[in-house]
């Protein structure tokens, strides 16, 4: 049986300023970028891996979701706790200066790990927090 990740999603509250990020500051490809508004699922991936997707999706869209559940997801959104994502570069220094020049919340500098790596990390215009870490 051969199982890969196709497609993992975090949420997004304004699909305007999360398209420009995942696509303007991280370079990623829009794949697909469906309904209006608020109520916006954008598909983006990294160049060259097609095979490799991130869905932007609005928070607690499913109607099963109660309101006091909406409030928990838009209260640990905005605490930066409800959603997250680990990526990797060959260049930790340059992807960090990118963006940092384009106005990323800027969490943690490019540090060295205790438990060995090298990483950074920042929050999307939702408040999912990236961290980035450099390979060889």
């Amino acid at each position: 049986m051969g199982i890969s990740i196709h497609t993992t999603v975090l949420p997004h509250d304004d699909p305007d300023a999360s398209l420009v990020f995942y696509r303007d500051v991280l370079g990623f490809e829009v794949r697909q970028d469906v309904g209006q508004g608020a109520m916006r699922w954008i598909t983006v991936g990294p160049p060259g891996q097609p095979d490799i997707s991130l869905l932007l999706a609005p928070p607690a869209a499913d109607p099963g979701i109660t309101e006091a559940e909406r409030r928990t997801v838009v209260e640990m959104m905005a605490k930066g706790t409800y959603g997250w994502l680990l990526l990797a570069t060959k260049d930790l220094d340059g992807t960090f200066e990118k963006l940092r020049a384009g106005n990323a919340e800027i969490v943690q500098e490019p540090t060295e790990q205790p438990y060995g790596i090298r990483d950074c990390a920042f929050r999307d215009p939702a408040g999912n927090q990236i961290r980035i870490q450099e390979v060889h």
